[in-house]
């Protein structure tokens, strides 16, 4: 076939550009042709959180990308969607994430469909945001017209799909390991690249820090005094996407200051491994969740998870074989955590790590992919 991806890719950063990369080699490894057309222009600046959207590393030299996309610019979408309908491709495959890409990715889906011979399918990550805004239902519920067929990575966002549409094919298919970030090396070499004590156990906390990853819970969970007896450090890697103050304020409130190594820039996809490899257990907290790359990511790493049961999050970390799922509270977080050092469960909870991993292949998501395509 030949395959198109609409959605983010390098230069920008992140998983979002992770996910499409990866998914663009899992085809091409099966000899289809695939291009990507990203953006030129992803967020306006004043709507971005972060210090910058653009990758460090160097471009991916195997991969055929397009940077043409403005995602403001309605005479740039229909430009856009002609140009993809003129290649007349057999699958467009459209990453859906946030509302405010709806009017842009929307449009470039209609253009294309024009051509009654491409089948554009979605990859929700998201119907409806972690944190709302106005005008996102509307928004939405313009791209899942534009759409011909779904795939959800979760349960809780193929019911949200329902809200606006219950007719057209979907499937769930569960996020893909993220398995493109590095060897697994041990962790006493892992300690050591990044400068952590030898003989002191590692919470990790990865990825943006965002208001409903809940990073204040896990803070408050760290001032537990059973806890902080422990020889046990919370390990924060990753760059805030707000205001850091109210956690710094808290930090300091809970006088947790020694138990804490911050690690908060973003960290480039060629040291991901050391920071999973060199924790005991992957944390998160979170207060509201959908899936999350993070999960695949520890997968990947063959590292135990702590996960909070709110969205999609219990329906992948199976709770005493991987790891545990609890509410999202300090407190039962704490003795989730006092638990897992105690009786000494990294072990057994790896090797639950080892076998869940094997059902999370890209090969499953092409699949998935593939039979909304041939639905009708």
């Amino acid at each position: 076939m030949h395959i198109i991806i609409l959605g983010t890719a390098y230069p920008y950063r992140g998983g979002l550009s992770a996910f499409n990369e990866r998914i663009a080699r899992e085809y091409q490894q099966n000899g289809h042709t695939v291009e990507i057309y990203t953006f030129s222009l992803q967020y306006p600046g004043f709507l971005f959180p972060g210090k910058t959207q653009y990758s460090e590393e160097p471009a991916p030299h195997d991969l055929k990308i397009h940077r043409k996309v403005n995602s403001c610019n309605p005479f740039n979408w229909i430009k856009v969607g002609k140009e993809i309908r003129r290649k007349r491709p057999d699958l467009m495959i459209t990453k859906f994430w946030l509302p405010f890409m709806a009017p842009c990715l929307g449009t470039i889906e209609r253009m294309v469909r024009k051509n009654g011979h491409t089948r554009v399918v979605s990859i929700l990550d998201n119907v409806i945001p972690h944190e709302h805004r106005p005008g996102d239902k509307l928004f939405a519920r313009y791209f899942v017209k534009s759409t011909h067929g779904f795939v959800a990575m979760s349960k809780s966002v193929l019911n949200d799909l329902g809200l606006f549409d219950t007719q057209k094919p979907r499937q769930f298919c569960p996020h893909p390991l993220y398995d493109h970030y590095g060897n697994l090396i041990p962790k006493q070499e892992a300690k050591e690249i990044i400068g952590l004590e030898e003989n002191t156990r590692y919470v990790l906390f990865f990825g943006f820090i965002r208001g409903y990853k809940g990073l204040d819970i896990l803070l408050d969970a760290f001032a537990d005094r059973e806890l902080a007896e422990m020889n046990v450090k919370l390990l924060i890697a990753g760059e805030f996407y707000g205001d850091p103050k109210p956690y710094m304020d808290q930090i300091e409130r809970l006088g947790i200051q020694d138990r804490l190594v911050l690690k908060t820039d973003f960290i480039p996809d060629s040291q991901v491994n050391r920071y999973f490899r060199a924790c005991d257990i992957v944390a998160q907290p979170y207060k509201s969740a959908t899936q999350s790359g993070v999960t695949q990511i520890a997968f990947h790493f063959e590292k135990p998870m702590l996960v909070t049961n709110v969205g999609g999050l219990p329906e992948i970390v199976p709770d005493g074989k991987v790891g545990y799922v609890v509410e999202p509270d300090a407190r039962q977080i704490a003795q989730a955590l006092i638990r897992y050092f105690k009786e000494g469960k990294e072990e057994s909870f790896t090797e639950g790590v080892r076998q869940e991993k094997e059902k999370y292949s890209w090969k499953n998501m092409t699949k998935a992919l593939d039979e909304v395509r041939l639905s009708e």
